[in-house]
């Protein structure tokens, strides 16, 4: 196998799987564009009317951050997914597996290729955004540094849910009926200080929140909560899922029949 991990071989392999969504926005890009000026529509700028601002911030500016993380993970997980399962479905991702690549270089042209389409969606939905606000800035290094580690998080764990996925229905309920659900109870549209005190515990649990929170700083400079240990923790979750990932590969899980 290649001794280089970043080698001509992984670079081949990434512009595959970058092309794979390239070449067809109207899939990849059109649909979340779509969805997201509906959101901005409906509950920006008609239900926003009638909602007073949240901490200071009007109702339309304070959910963008959270339409942002919801439109990067979806397509980031969905991106790795679909084609690690794919590729086994047509059985041709036999042929990058018995190529020359390290497990490293497979597994991460996968996850750099789907954290790209997370992120391009993203700055999509934050375009859409600036048609219907203004979008402050407030704290760039954080506000990049969880557009990074967020669609990579998901870009690895879509990675595994291709391993697992037994049809294209299972990837369909990974995506809609768990990530999505997640998110919208991760304080996508409200703030936590408007919960009661055991909904805002438990709202802590879920790892969503740390994820919008941290994207919603950066944006606004607005916390509840800590966006240094949120990173901390995200990146350090990040490492480990693409390690496992790693693992999976080299030991065929859900490849080799």
């Amino acid at each position: 196998m290649s001794t280089s991990v970043f080698g001509v071989g992984f670079r081949s392999l990434l512009k595959r799987e970058i092309l794979r969504f390239i070449r067809r926005p109207r899939n990849t890009f059109l649909p979340p564009a779509i969805t997201n000026v509906l959101y901005f529509a409906v509950f920006g700028v008609i239900l926003g009317q009638r909602i007073d601002d949240i901490a200071g911030f009007d109702y339309l500016l304070f959910i963008l951050p959270g339409l942002v993380v919801l439109g990067a993970i979806g397509n980031a997980f969905e991106n790795s997914s679909f084609s690690i399962f794919h590729g086994r479905w047509n059985e041709y991702i036999h042929e990058t597996l018995t190529s020359p690549l390290s497990y490293s270089s497979m597994v991460l042209a996968y996850i750099l290729a789907a954290a790209l389409r997370g992120i391009i969606v993203g700055l999509i939905i934050v375009a859409i955004g600036l048609v219907f606000t203004s979008v402050p800035v407030r704290q760039p290094f954080f506000l990049v540094a969880f557009m990074v580690v967020v669609p990579l998080l998901f870009a690895s764990l879509g990675v595994i849910g291709g391993l697992v996925a037994e049809d294209f229905d299972d990837l369909t309920v990974m995506n809609q009926f768990i990530l999505r659900p997640l998110v919208f109870f991760g304080a996508v549209f409200y703030s936590l200080e408007v919960l009661p005190g055991i909904y805002q515990t438990l709202s802590l649990l879920n790892p969503m929140v740390y994820m919008v929170n941290g994207v919603r700083y950066g944006f606004l400079g607005f916390e509840e909560v800590d966006p240094v240990l949120s990173l901390g923790v995200l990146s350090g979750l990040t490492a480990g899922v693409i390690l496992l990932d790693i693992y999976l590969f080299k030991k065929g899980y859900g490849l080799i029949d």
